[in-house]
């Protein structure tokens, strides 16, 4: 039984990983992304597993109710012990408790179920529910990682970068972010694939790199998303395609990626990948903007608009606002002779 608690973001002081500028059109910023701590769904039922079974059906009562007898009965302890927590730490069927999860954690710990060490290591790593304690995360994590657990891989990776509570190791780290990728874990995945193409702490391999980018893409890491659509458009490690780089792009821009939504913006502008578009390219650097993302190759794009294609492309970008409007842009992206003129 693999339950993942809903994670938080663990951003390390400074940016690990940078990706390469997008060249084409004009330059771009190179991507900044600070890797958080991975989450994987819980998988189907396991046969015969009551207490579980009746977690996935949404029956929580008769998840605690079956999880305790187990403990009771002391059948397979450590699982309910974490479904136990599980339960308490997201308010399932519970008031919300992570002082009670974090217990329960711990007990599962102690019988070493890998997936409560991963859950109290992350509430310790907050200091939620229980007492602040890096090094204690830093020792649990380390633990389920001995276990091949794929996201404690991932966060000994992140530590071993970090270099406070492990010591600064880039080669250990791209170790355990290659384990956890091959793991199938997508942040694992994703770390695993800039170590690669940018040779941290491993030999140089973008071709390889690009690969892996494609398996986190795959699984909706939307920075993964967006790298390896700069990969496409520019033949990078990847056999070109300005089309496959412009329906990623889009994908990740739905989904609320602002380089994203900058490089989506230059191609309609530009034409590449999409049929050229200058009012739908201002709307997403508009949105692209107000998020952060400044860009004056595209401010001198909105600068030579004539004043009713600015404001239609303001009326599209206030839709754009709202994530359902985004994805739905999938399928209406485009417009013939929106170039025709300014």
């Amino acid at each position: 039984m693999t339950i993942r608690t809903p994670l938080a973001v663990f951003v390390l002081g400074a940016s690990l990983f940078a990706a390469p500028a997008f060249s084409a059109p004009p330059d771009l910023p190179a991507i900044e992304a600070a890797p958080q701590l991975s989450s994987l769904a819980p998988p189907a039922e396991p046969q015969g597993d009551v207490a579980f079974g009746a977690y996935q059906r949404g029956e929580y009562l008769l998840a605690m109710t079956e999880a305790l007898k187990r403990v009771e009965n002391k059948e397979d302890t450590g699982p309910a012990m974490t479904l136990i927590g599980f339960l308490y730490e997201n308010g399932l069927g519970f008031p919300r408790d992570t002082k009670k999860a974090a217990e329960w954690y711990e007990l599962g710990a102690k019988e070493g179920d890998a997936n409560s060490m991963v859950a109290l290591a992350l509430l310790k790593l907050e200091g939620d529910g229980t007492g602040k304690d890096r090094p204690g995360a830093a020792d649990l994590f380390e633990k389920a990682a001995a276990q091949g657990d794929p996201i404690a891989l991932y966060n000994t990776g992140l530590l071993r970068m970090q270099g406070d509570v492990r010591p600064h190791d880039i080669a250990a780290a791209a170790r355990d972010f290659k384990a956890s990728a091959e793991a199938g874990n997508v942040d694992g995945q994703y770390a695993w694939a800039v170590c690669l193409r940018e040779g941290r702490g491993v030999e140089a391999d973008r071709t390889l790199g690009a690969d892996f980018l494609a398996k986190a893409a795959a699984q909706g890491h939307t920075d993964a998303m967006a790298e390896y659509a700069i990969a496409m458009f520019n033949g990078d490690g990847t056999p070109k395609n300005e089309d496959g780089a412009a329906r990623l792009f889009r994908q990740a821009a739905a989904k609320g990626h602002v380089i994203a939504m900058n490089r989506l913006a230059r191609l309609y502008a530009a034409g590449r990948g999409v049929e050229g578009n200058n009012v739908t390219a201002a709307a997403w650097y508009l949105l692209a903007r107000k998020l952060g993302s400044a860009d004056p190759f595209l401010d001198d794009l909105l600068a030579g608009l004539a004043p009713e294609r600015l404001a239609e492309a303001e009326k599209q970008s206030a839709t754009l606002l709202q994530p359902g409007a985004r994805a739905a842009a999938l399928d209406t992206a485009g417009g013939a002779g929106a170039n025709a003129a300014p």
